[in-house]
C-alpha cells in the first residue's frame, strides 16, 4: 500500500496480464464466444465510457444523476452519521459527490474500481473537493473476493455499499444473488447497500442507449479488441467486426456483440480462432428490473428492501437495502 497525492493510500489489486490473457482465451474457445465486459476499462475504454455517459441516447446516467441530485438529503438520512462508504465500479466519482456532500460526517470513502489509472486520478480530484474526507482506492476485480483496507484511527458507525450505474445489471440474476450476497459479508452486520438499478422500457429507447448515432458506444466495444492486440500480443483485424446491440426481451437484457465481417482467424498468442461471417463475440450483458422483480432479488441475497427512489418516468430507480442474515 502506497501513498497516492492526497490520498491515504492505494491498495492495488489489478488482474495481472496472464489473467486477461487466460480469460479471453477461454471466452474465445466457447461455442458463443464472449469476452469479459470487465476488461472494457483500460484507459482508453475508461475515457470513452465517461463519453457515454454524456451522448444523449443514454438516459441512465443523466436520470440517476437526477434522483440523487433530488434524495441525496433522504439517502444521506436513512444510511446515518459517520458511514464508510464503499462504492463499486467507482469510475468518474461523479455520483459518489452528490452523496458525500449530503452525508453527515462520512468516515471514510473506499473506491472500488479496475481501471487503476482512472479511479486515482478521479480520487484525487475527489479529495480536493473533500480534504478532511479520508479516501482509500482499491484497485481490483470486485466480482472476486478482495478485503476492505483499514483506516487507522478510524472506526465507522456503520459500512453502506454504493453501486450506481446500473452495473448490477451486467450479471445474470443468479451472479448478482451471489455477489450482492458476497458484498453483505464483506460490509458486515447492519450494513446497507444503496444500488442504481435500470428498468425495463421501450425497445427503441433501450436500443439507442446502446448504439448512439455518434458511434462512441461502437468504438467504447471495438477498443476492447484494441487492447487484446496491444497487451496480448493478437492480431484481431479491427475493421473486420462491427458493434451490435438489441434488447433481448425474453430476458429483459440489452446484449452487445462484435460482429465477424467476414470468414477469419484471429491469433491470440499461440492460439488460433476461426470466425463465420455474422459470427460474434458476445461483451456485455445489461439486465432490466421491475422494482418488484429486483426487490425479490434482493431478497434472495440476504438483504432487506428498504426506501426506493425513481425519476418521474420510471426510467431507472435507485434501492436501498438493509443487510438481514448474519455476514
Amino acid at each position: 500500500m502506497n501513498a497516492v497525492g492526497r490520498l491515504h493510500h492505494l491498495e492495488d489489486l489489478e488482474p495481472s496480464t496472464e489473467e486477461f490473457r487466460q480469460s479471453v482465451v477461454a471466452g474465445l474457445s466457447t461455442r458463443q464466444k464472449t469476452l469479459p465486459c470487465k476488461f472494457f476499462y483500460d484507459v482508453e475504454g475508461s475515457r470513452l465510457f465517461d463519453q457515454i455517459c454524456d451522448l444523449p441516447e443514454y438516459y441512465p446516467t443523466r436520470t440517476e444523476c437526477g434522483i440523487l441530485e433530488d434524495k441525496a438529503g433522504e439517502i444521506a438520512a436513512a444510511l446515518g452519521p459517520q458511514a464508510r462508504i464503499v462504492e463499486l465500479g467507482s469510475g468518474a466519482g461523479i455520483k459518489i459527490r452528490l452523496l458525500l456532500a449530503a452525508l453527515d460526517r462520512p468516515a471514510a470513502y473506499v473506491p472500488v474500481d479496475i481501471s487503476r489509472e482512472h479511479m486515482v486520478a478521479a480520487a484525487t480530484d475527489l479529495s480536493r473537493t473533500f480534504p478532511d474526507l479520508r479516501i482509500t482506492p482499491v484497485c481490483a476485480d470486485y466480482t472476486k473476493p478482495f478485503a476492505l483496507p483499514a483506516v487507522p484511527g478510524i472506526t465507522p458507525r456503520v459500512t453502506s455499499g454504493f453501486f450506481p450505474g446500473s452495473t448490477i445489471g451486467n450479471l445474470t440474476p443468479t451472479e448478482a444473488v451471489s455477489f450482492l450476497g458476497r458484498m453483505r459479508r464483506l460490509l458486515g452486520p447492519d450494513s446497507a447497500m444503496v444500488i442504481g438499478v435500470d428498468m425495463p422500457k421501450e425497445r427503441s429507447v433501450l436500443e439507442a442507449a446502446y448504439d448512439d448515432a455518434a458511434g462512441v458506444t461502437a468504438a467504447f466495444n471495438l477498443n476492447l479488441l484494441h487492447r487484446i492486440n496491444r497487451e496480448l500480443g493478437a492480431d484481431f483485424e479491427i475493421a473486420g467486426f462491427a458493434h451490435r446491440a438489441y434488447w433481448n426481451e425474453e430476458q429483459s437484457r440489452i446484449e452487445m456483440h462484435l460482429v465477424s465481417l467476414a470468414r477469419q482467424t484471429v491469433r491470440v498468442g499461440d492460439r488460433q480462432f476461426a470466425f463465420d461471417a455474422d459470427e460474434t463475440i458476445h461483451t456485455e450483458n445489461s439486465y432490466k428490473y421491475s422494482i418488484e422483480d429486483f426487490r425479490a432479488l434482493a431478497v434472495r441475497a440476504g438483504y432487506r428492501p428498504d426506501e426506493v427512489w425513481t425519476d418521474r418516468q420510471a426510467l431507472f430507480s435507485v434501492h436501498l437495502l438493509r443487510a438481514t442474515e448474519p455476514a
